[in-house]
């Protein structure tokens, strides 16, 4: 063979089906005779597109070749060379089930929608009231944890005061003030030193000079958790001998002195080992209170003093 076309030397030799397209039927393709030598063939030949379904009449004339045959009927109308599978011989017998007016549903009705909707908010309206309830119980259970913080003190309230409190000058209902040397108010001829071992201020400072009259330490107490009986203690060293001075609280004088008494039965002149602490009963009112010890006429006010703090109620003792 050459290049070029190889096979027969006609389109219709070329391509047995050219007779069933436009171009082939151009080049003078024809359809074959004989059935295509299958036995009991029958030729039938159609150009495309002109295939017609159903029983033909014996005397049905079929249009000429390569053209459509006119269909009988118009759109929508029957077609008298189409017939539907079941009305064949034999054919399925399909049974038409007329639907109720208003497309379905009971007595003709539409779906049941509005009890759908009705069954939506109350699912709706259920699922509210549940988490409702849930926050006020959550609000319940934190108002009962704070009332039960605020009612019951921590045993380190009880026990252990906050050390700013006393360095403030505050005072709590178990802990009351205490102040040092330094941090009094000073008057007449009193200073301070540290020059005699044993004082409990900080540093082992305290006050010295308070044997002039006119002499005197203040201080002023903030924070007195409520009015009533108290005891004002005065830490001092004597030189081996009995002294005395003034209370004042609230600008009041105590009748009863400040007994400076030789506690340790120090000797004379050894302030070193007369360190000791001396107490007096007082009402004070509630918040801010005014103590002053002082040296007037008729005191013997030769003593050094380090340190003063408070109790509550009129006791004794208490270091």
């Amino acid at each position: 063979m050459t290049p070029g076309n190889n096979g027969a030397s006609t389109p219709e030799d070329d391509d047995p089906f050219g007779y069933l397209y436009a171009d082939g039927q151009a080049n003078g393709a024809q359809p074959p005779s004989g059935g295509y030598g299958y036995p009991n063939s029958v030729n039938r030949v159609r150009a495309v597109g002109t295939r017609q379904y159903g029983q033909q009449p014996q005397n049905a004339q079929t249009a000429p070749y390569g053209q459509v045959p006119q269909q009988q009927g118009t759109y929508n109308q029957p077609n008298a060379h189409y017939a539907a599978p079941e009305t064949l011989p034999g054919g399925a017998q399909t049974a038409q089930h007329a639907s109720p007016a208003g497309g379905g549903g009971r007595g003709g009705r539409g779906p049941n929608t509005k009890g759908l909707l009705i069954g939506a908010i109350a699912v709706v309206a259920a699922v509210v009231i549940g988490i409702g309830v849930a926050m006020l119980g959550g609000d319940k259970d934190k108002d009962d944890a704070s009332d039960k913080t605020g009612t019951t003190p921590t045993q380190s309230e009880e026990s252990n005061p906050s050390p700013s409190a006393s360095k403030a000058g505050g005072a709590s209902e178990d802990e009351l003030p205490k102040i040092d040397a330094k941090a009094l108010r000073l008057g007449g001829g009193a200073t301070l030193a540290q020059d005699v071992k044993g004082a409990q201020s900080g540093g082992g400072i305290y006050v010295t000079g308070f044997n002039q009259v006119g002499s005197s330490v203040t201080w002023t107490v903030n924070g007195i958790p409520k009015s009533g009986k108290y005891t004002v203690y005065v830490g001092y060293s004597v030189p081996g001998k009995d002294q005395n001075g003034t209370l004042t609280v609230n600008s009041t004088p105590l009748k009863t002195p400040v007994d400076l008494k030789n506690w340790t039965g120090a000797g004379e002149g050894d302030y070193e080992k007369g360190w000791t602490k001396t107490y007096n009963y007082v009402q004070l009112n509630k918040g801010t209170n005014t103590i002053e010890l002082s040296c007037q006429q008729g005191n013997q006010c030769d003593a050094l003093i380090d340190q003063l703090w408070l109790a509550k109620g009129w006791v004794e003792s208490k270091s």
